[in-house]
């Protein structure tokens, strides 16, 4: 912007100049008619200048009102994650929490339970992405949650309340419940 400024400056001052010349009458009539038409093209020049000073004036105030919009924006964006981070921290903490507490009886199931079944749960748990046990609910297994046939349900209900059942289907450890549709 600044150099379309000096342009109309330059122009502006030639022609001051030229016009000063012109008004002061001297030189012969030949300089003054070109004086004449030079001051006319100054003013053409200058028209065009001011145009064109205007022109990026305009598209300056528009690039300033979009960097403030983005700036807003960014700000806006900022503080909302700031926000998300936040509930994550504290959502995690409290899963974390939950965890302590569901973990803090399990010393105790796993020595009432005995090695064997520990060790399958573990090796079944880590195969299946960390459920090794799954509620038998309604005829349906709560980690594959596929529906188990009549044979499968009659060789449950037949089955000594203290016999590892496993899922056909998912091979998890089957946990029978009042809801097990037995």
């Amino acid at each position: 912007m600044s150099k379309a400024e000096a342009d109309v400056q330059l122009v502006r001052a030639r022609a001051a100049r030229d016009q000063s010349r012109l008004d002061s009458g001297t030189g012969s009539a030949k300089d003054l008619q070109a004086i004449q038409h030079e001051l006319e093209s100054l003013r053409r020049r200058q028209s065009e200048l001011e145009d064109v000073e205007i022109e990026i004036m305009e598209r300056a105030e528009t690039a300033e009102s979009e960097v403030a919009r983005l700036t807003r924006d960014r700000e806006a964006l900022t503080a909302e994650l700031d926000e998300v981070r936040a509930a994550r921290d504290a959502a995690l903490k409290d899963l974390d929490l939950e965890a302590e507490t569901v973990a803090r009886p399990r010393p105790d199931t796993v020595a009432g339970v005995g090695e064997d079944l520990v060790t399958l749960y573990e090796k079944i748990r880590v195969q299946s992405g960390g459920l090794g046990a799954a509620p038998l609910r309604q005829r349906r297994c709560g980690g594959c949650q596929l529906e188990l046939n009549n044979v499968d349900m009659t060789r449950i209900k037949s089955a000594p309340a203290d016999e590892v059942l496993r899922c056909e289907e998912c091979r998890r450890i089957l946990v029978r419940t009042a809801e097990s549709g037995l």
